[in-house]
């Protein structure tokens, strides 16, 4: 049976990503937008980002957040590179996820203690992921790789690894309850709770109804 020591993600931020069963995937164009819409997304009952980036705002939007919504979950996207995993843990990121599997990003988080997730698309990358240390897995792009149905066959041969996953790419409110009462799945991403254009037009209120219907939703699957 296959073993390894090292470990990609804590067991504390395990359970911390699983509690929160979501994370709001955010593009923040300006700084001046960053605790707004974090606070939006906690007002709710979201308690977990993921950060992308994309922008020239990003490092700036997270340093901000973090002093002044200390509360907030605070995880990156996007993180391809061994000098952003280096500049997201200097932030004091929480964890950090990207969307694809590279050896020596994951490497570079392990070495530094940084929570780390990468995604996956195929059985090679989930090989090449438990070789790492990593047990979290990143499913994107999730709808049009096939979804739920294309991870269950996929895990099959990895099952006994106990591995669990983050759907993310053409998730939102309509297909939620699919993953969500999957026992794969740890956490569902989305950028349908707070899109780039909401934030753009501080929309806070539309924010917040998203997120509070997500997080009614997962505790409903919980409750069951």
């Amino acid at each position: 049976m296959y073993t390894q020591n090292k470990q990609a993600m804590s067991p504390e931020m395990i359970k911390t990503i699983d509690d929160a069963g979501v994370m709001a995937v955010l593009v923040i164009d300006d700084v001046k937008h960053a605790v707004p819409v974090a606070k939006a997304l906690l007002a709710g009952g979201v308690s977990a980002i993921e950060l992308t980036l994309r922008t020239p705002a990003a490092y700036e939007a997270a340093k901000v957040i973090k002093k002044e919504v200390p509360e907030m979950t605070l995880g990156f996207g996007t993180v391809i590179s061994t000098e952003q995993v280096k500049a997201v843990v200097d932030l004091g990121a929480d964890f950090a996820v990207a969307p694809g599997c590279n050896p020596k990003v994951i490497a570079e988080a392990v070495k530094l203690g940084l929570n780390f997730g990468p995604g996956i698309m195929t059985p090679t990358d989930i090989e090449m992921a438990i070789h790492e240390g990593c047990r979290i897995l990143k499913l994107f792009p999730a709808e049009t790789s096939g979804g739920l149905a294309h991870l269950e066959s996929m895990v099959a041969p990895y099952q006994y690894l106990d591995l669990k996953f983050i759907p993310l790419g053409g998730c939102n409110i309509t297909n939620a309850r699919t993953y969500l009462e999957s026992p794969l799945i740890t956490a569902i991403g989305g950028s349908w709770i707070a899109k780039r254009d909401m934030i753009q037009q501080e929309n806070w209120e539309l924010i917040t109804r998203n997120a509070r219907e997500i997080s009614s939703l997962i505790s409903e699957i919980r409750n069951s």
